[in-house]
């Protein structure tokens, strides 16, 4: 199960002033307040805070300096106080706080799930059902499916993104934000853009989009691997062309070009290859996949970006995990791949 951990060392909250907070603003909280932290994600913090027989979920921001539109609390509440009523695998938000003087950050209060987590590999619960690989997969394509399809203006989300210019808006704002977090120059990153740029797709529908749909945002019941319980880490959620969020999908899916580069694994086992996970969206979506390779491009490229802003936070010194350091490698791995498939 997925389980919280004894605080990280440097990422201890105020906790007397969090408690006070969330006695006056969930006046239904009794009992005694313990904390511990969750230790999967590699940005955001989250904590599991208990109220006697009560579990709630705290999320802020990491520490230190943010990128614009980065880490946003107030979307990720926007999102979830209305979307868990018209999709389950979406926790329901409680409470958005906005005052940063509480925990140093605005922070979400969010309901707490519980479940299992794949992270690199087959949980052991599961390695008694055939084909347990394939059918985890098969399910969290389909849950992705099933949120692109929402009717986003029924869940009262009209105004969670600006779909017209979608495509075009993605690659400047994150070009902007690789100038921000380069931690060494690479010219590759600026070749890859003007590529994307020349041959923009045509969006084919606006969906709700997460925008990092992978295993370990998604939860499992121990007992069903053919059913997605739970989708975590909505910060970056908004409205725009789904094939970008199955892209960002792919992009954490085992790659042979990239195992040259000895980058930390992403995911190791017996799981099928990208092209059923493919087969599987197209199927259950009805989409036309043929610009794969300019969706995965750019995914790619942006979690280059990604993985340079965790490197740098850990080179200031902003945050003690230790994973992040591994990813000073991965901008220029990425930056590899990606031209070799939009060069071909």
């Amino acid at each position: 199960m997925d389980k919280a951990k004894e605080i990280r060392a440097g990422e201890g909250l105020d906790w007397d002033k969090l408690e006070v907070y969330l006695r006056a603003n969930l006046p239904e909280l009794v009992g005694k307040m313990t904390v511990g932290q969750f230790h999967g994600g590699h940005a955001n913090l989250t904590y599991l805070v208990t109220f006697g027989d009560t579990e709630l979920v705290v999320r802020r921001p990491p520490f230190g300096k943010i990128a614009p539109g980065a880490h946003d609390m107030k979307r990720e509440y926007r999102v979830l106080s209305k979307l868990y009523k018209h999709f389950s695998p979406a926790p329901r938000a409680y409470h958005l706080c906005e005052d940063e003087s509480i925990i140093g950050a605005k922070f979400v209060v969010i309901e707490r799930r519980t479940g299992v987590i794949v992270r690199y590999e087959l949980l052991d619960c599961f390695k008694q059902f055939d084909q347990a690989e394939e059918r985890l997969t098969d399910a969290m394509i389909r849950a992705q499916v099933d949120l692109h399809q929402i009717d986003y203006a029924a869940a009262n989300l009209t105004r969670l993104g600006r779909p017209e210019g979608f495509l075009e808006r993605q690659l400047m704002g994150w070009a902007k934000r690789w100038e921000l977090s380069k931690t060494t120059e690479n010219k590759g990153m600026n070749e890859i853009l003007g590529l994307l740029q020349k041959n923009i797709p045509t969006t084919q529908q606006v969906s709700i989009i997460h925008n990092d749909i992978k295993f370990d945002n998604c939860q499992f019941q121990p007992d069903n691997p053919d059913k997605v319980t739970s989708i975590f880490d909505w910060d970056m959620s908004t409205l725009g062309d789904p094939l970008v969020d199955f892209g960002s999908t792919l992009s954490y899916w085992p790659e042979p070009f990239l195992e040259q580069f000895d980058l930390p694994v992403m995911l190791s086992g017996n799981f099928p290859t990208k092209a059923f996970l493919i087969e599987k969206y197209a199927k259950y979506s009805g989409l036309d996949m043929s610009q794969m390779d300019w969706y995965q491009g750019f995914a790619y490229w942006k979690g280059a970006v990604i993985a340079e802003q965790l490197y740098a936070r850990y080179l200031k010194g902003e945050s003690t995990d230790l994973r992040m350091e591994k990813f000073g490698k991965t901008a220029g791995a990425f930056t590899a791949f990606v031209l070799d498939i939009l060069k071909k």
